[in-house]
């Protein structure tokens, strides 16, 4: 018996049955599925947002990869804070299109709202709660399993365990920073969105946190984007950086790359010359070619 889907073209080599014969084959052809590339983790199609005050995103798009880690930068007004709450689905956008892990965030983020998650120094926890408090909540929302143990994993981790009980108002602004990390990381995020995730830490914290996010990343495959003003951090952290200003992306390359397009040696002057305007787009054709 044949199996289904073969066609049999000619006599097969003596002693070899027809059914191993066809079971080998479809061993050794891969499916067409594994010849596609996968799906990213985030997909930003001609994205725009409007208010009444003006452009916010002006016709956007950039896709990123799982297990990435990218930074999105840009001046006051350059529309990083929109675009991020657009990925995150708590701004509509005017138009153009959103997904993350294969879902249209203005129709099904209720799908992947569980499997990402955000971290920012400026957006406040209830300063009445405890530390502690304040995760258990987080983490019943994100419906985390063994949630008492995965606080105390993060307690630990994050250098919190003397701070769980402590009103999370008490806490100094980098105590809050650890605290808003730990937050973030409950749920273990296949796409992690991060604002300043070492705002207001001492260097030694700061860069304990960094390698804790690499090792984050590469032991999840989770896509990371990072809204950060440190270009010391982007240039260690990012392999990609996207640069925004009045709402349209005006570059979009690796850090190593953009140093060279720009002749500078450190990403900073390359946002300076971006923010201020020092090379217009025929410079950058000029010095891509």
């Amino acid at each position: 018996m044949r199996e289904p889907g073969i066609r049999h073209t000619g006599s097969l080599p003596e002693g070899l049955a027809p059914g191993r014969h066809c079971r080998q084959m479809s061993r050794d052809t891969p499916p067409r599925e594994a010849e596609q590339m996968p799906e990213p983790a985030i997909a930003v199609d001609k994205l725009v947002k409007v208010y009444r005050t003006g452009t916010a995103v002006d016709g956007i798009s950039f896709s990123l990869p799982q297990g990435s880690i990218t930074a999105l930068l840009g001046g006051n007004g350059a529309g990083k804070t929109t675009t991020i709450a657009m990925i995150m689905g708590l701004v509509m956008p005017t138009s153009g299109r959103v997904t993350v892990l294969g879902a249209d965030m203005t129709r099904d983020r209720h799908h992947v709202l569980h499997r990402m998650n955000f971290e920012s120094p400026y957006v406040d926890m209830p300063m009445r709660l405890t530390v502690r408090q304040n995760l258990k909540v987080f983490g019943e929302l994100y419906g985390v399993s063994d949630l008492a143990v995965r606080i105390r994993e993060l307690a630990a981790q994050l250098d919190l365990v003397d701070l769980l009980d402590r009103p999370t108002g008490k806490l100094s602004a980098g105590q809050k920073t650890r605290v808003s990390l730990a937050k973030s990381l409950l749920n273990r995020p296949e796409v992690l969105l991060l604002d300043e995730p070492t705002a207001s830490l001492d260097p030694d914290t700061a860069d304990w946190v960094r390698t804790h996010l690499e090792n984050y990343r590469k032991e999840r495959q989770a896509a990371i984007l990072l809204a950060s003003h440190n270009m010391r951090e982007v240039e260690r952290l990012c392999e990609r950086v996207i640069m925004m200003k009045r709402g349209v992306i005006v570059d979009d390359d690796s850090p190593e790359r953009l140093l060279a397009r720009y002749s500078r040696e450190t990403l900073e002057d390359v946002f300076l010359d971006i923010a201020r305007g020092r090379r217009d787009a025929a410079d950058l054709r000029e010095a891509a070619q």
